[in-house]
């Protein structure tokens, strides 16, 4: 009843946010032309503004020749002032926290969040709750898992003037939505306290499986849920013995916060309901389950038609385009429009022409920039799209791909530049003849294996210790959705076959630039060698 009135509040308190979005969407250029006005009115007295006289712009066309476009290299000396302490640097609001992704040149990026940038994710976040909770009303009927992940140490700043990171992924509301939201969460957030993976697992799924009223999972990528699914059949009696007695066991090493969070109780007959169902049949441990929100392009295609068989009646939505730094796009009345009420859009074509929203074409692919609340200012985000229809005025979009050579199984966001200084820092002083990453995608946890010519082949702990210096590489591999890298060593002739294996994909062997990155799979069938574990 506490859930169910909760969503019942949260969905009221959004009651307009649909119909302000679908006003928006009939024409897509007057909103984007008011929240660029809106965003330098705000900044015109920050010290990038100022810089580049934002007082004076009172067209697109003037901030695009005024302000040039960036990436993060170029944003970074901006963030260095932020994190030292200095007020006022990009955007006129404080800074509330940076948020950590993953870099491309560079190991990590550190995001700037305001108080508008989670404003102008709320304008986003309410028209796709209204439209959730209006097509599936039976979810608003009982609680919803929204996917809770442990801490990752690796993600600390170090020095820091500004807070690293948010305590949740509920941080991204705020306010009254964040406390009606926290009400109708089957598992608690105080699970990201728990360290221990299989801990973490095993009190995840007691939470789960004690609510047979659950309505909503919401996860990002559908491994994430595969992963948990996996982790039942050895967790089971554990599980079972937790919901029996209402006692986690002592030696699990859960502290007084977690303990208190769970609020457990013993359950012996939704136990032996459970116990009549097995941990073989997921889609019978949760009757009334609606809806699962996930991932579903590129990569994670392949987790989300997995969830798709173990569920088959239960509808699976597409999540939106949705980055730390910006919210591009959202499910909304079976299209995912971009988010026009929240920032401000460009578009860079196939031939670097750039294009407002309301410019662009069906069936064509573009490269994402966005300006933000936050102050990253037409911001190169990295993602590409294509327009496969439309929404009122408004494009929708369809998630292809990264640009540039980016390897993206579960969201680690590898990049080639990232790979190649890694592979320098692994071979010193005695660089590799060859080295090559490459990807081993699955259903539910991938993996990386470091194909490696020349030399003694590095440990395959030390592969992985520096790939987690990357956040989302490390948070995904702690989760458990990419396996441990393996190393593959090559005995001779790795330069020639890789060569034959990119001529036969036909690509021009004059063109070839031989690159520390693959982001294709089944390269350990084109050289000579053996995986490291072989050899043991």
């Amino acid at each position: 009843m506490i859930a169910t009135a909760a969503n019942l509040a949260w969905l009221a308190s959004r009651s307009g946010a649909a119909t302000r979005f679908r006003r928006q969407l009939r024409d897509p250029g007057a909103a984007q032309s008011a929240v660029l006005q809106d965003l330098l009115r705000r900044n015109a007295g920050c010290t990038f503004g100022r810089r580049h006289g934002f007082g004076d712009i009172r067209t697109p066309a003037e901030f695009a020749e005024q302000v040039p476009l960036a990436t993060y290299d170029d944003l970074e000396p901006w963030i260095h002032r932020i994190r030292s302490g200095e007020p006022a640097v990009l955007t006129t609001d404080p800074v509330t926290h940076l948020v950590p992704t993953s870099g491309s040149s560079g190991a990590r990026k550190l995001i700037p969040f305001t108080a508008q940038l989670q404003r102008e994710f709320d304008h986003a976040i309410g028209p796709w709750v209204s439209d959730l909770y209006g097509r599936h009303r039976s979810a608003l009927f009982g609680p919803a898992y929204w996917s809770i992940s442990p801490r990752v140490d690796r993600l600390a700043a170090g020095e820091s003037a500004v807070p690293v990171g948010f305590e949740d992924d509920t941080s991204y509301l705020g306010g009254a939505a964040r406390r009606l939201v926290a009400a109708t969460m089957a598992v608690p957030a105080a699970l990201q306290e728990v360290r221990d993976m299989e801990t973490f697992f095993l009190l995840t799924l007691v939470c789960l499986l004690r609510r047979r009223d659950l309505r909503l999972v919401s996860v990002w990528h559908p491994s994430f849920f595969l992963l948990l699914l996996e982790a039942l059949p050895r967790h089971w009696e554990a599980v079972m013995g937790i919901l029996r007695t209402g006692r986690v066991p002592a030696g699990l090493g859960v502290n007084a916060k977690v303990a208190k969070a769970l609020r457990l109780t013993p359950q012996p007959a939704r136990a032996r309901e459970l116990q009549n169902i097995g941990a073989d049949q997921p889609q019978l441990l949760w009757p009334k389950l609606a809806v699962i929100s996930c991932w579903t392009d590129g990569q994670a295609a392949v987790g989300a038609s997995a969830l798709a068989r173990r569920f088959p009646n239960v509808v699976l939505q597409p999540k939106g385009l949705l980055a730390t730094e910006a919210f591009v796009t959202l499910p909304f009345e079976n299209q995912h429009p971009v988010a026009v009420g929240s920032h401000y859009f460009e578009f860079v074509d196939e031939a670097g022409g750039i294009h407002p929203v309301e410019a662009l074409g069906l069936d064509q692919t573009y490269e994402v920039v966005v300006t933000t609340g936050g102050g990253l200012w037409r911001y190169r985000l990295g993602d590409r799209v294509r327009v496969t229809g439309f929404a009122g005025r408004t494009p929708s979009l369809h998630f292809v791909g990264r640009v540039g050579n980016v390897s993206d199984l579960c969201g680690e966001k590898l990049s080639g530049e990232f790979v190649t200084r890694v592979v320098q820092a692994l071979g010193g002083a005695r660089p590799p003849r060859f080295a090559l990453l490459a990807p081993d995608p699955g259903p539910s946890a991938g993996g990386y294996t470091l194909f490696w010519e020349g030399g003694t082949p590095p440990a395959a702990a030390e592969v992985d210790r520096l790939l987690a210096e990357n956040p989302h590489y490390a948070w995904c591999r702690q989760l458990g959705q990419l396996r441990p890298v393996r190393v593959f060593a090559i005995s001779a002739g790795a330069e020639s076959a890789y060569f034959r294996r990119v001529v036969a994909g036909g690509q021009k062997l004059g063109d070839i630039k031989p690159a520390a990155l693959a982001l294709t799979s089944g390269w350990a069938s084109c050289f000579d060698g053996r995986f490291q574990d072989q050899e043991k």
